[in-house]
This record gives C-alpha cells, sequence and structure tokens, in this order.
C-alpha cells in the first residue's frame, strides 16, 4: 500500500477543478492533481534526460508555470 501526503490548495481552485472534472473519469480532485503532478513530471524526467540531466531555463519556466496554474505557486 502506498503512502500519501497531503498537498492544499486554494479552495476556489479546488471548486474549478470539481467543475472541470465532472462527467470525466476523474472522480475527484486528488485523482486529477495525481494525473498533472505525474504528467509533468513524468515529462520532466525525459526532458532532463534529453538534455544531459541540465535543465534549460524553457523547461524550468515551462514547469513554473504549469505549477502555478494548478494553484501551487503564486
Amino acid at each position: 500500500m502506498a503512502d500519501y501526503t497531503t498537498v492544499s490548495i486554494p479552495k476556489d481552485l479546488a471548486e474549478r477543478v470539481d467543475e472541470t472534472i465532472e462527467g470525466t473519469s476523474f472522480t475527484s480532485t486528488s485523482d486529477l492533481v495525481r494525473f498533472l503532478l505525474r504528467s509533468i513530471v513524468i515529462q520532466h524526467q525525459q526532458d532532463v534526460d534529453e538534455a544531459d540531466g541540465k535543465l534549460t531555463e524553457d523547461q524550468f519556466t515551462e514547469i513554473t508555470d504549469q505549477l502555478r496554474d494548478l494553484g501551487y505557486l503564486e
């Protein structure tokens, strides 16, 4: 069984996520956040592997923009 941790997001973002996932295969905000974070991490790891372990400024900006859009960064 996997261990879990809690991630906090603003309530208004959580409400927007709830509206967004209506009618999708995602059953909760947590499902969507896990999916998005996995996607971001996998893409980041692929990008880093392709760049010989170095993250470019553009890649860093893209990751931070995605995290900001998700409400994890201000």
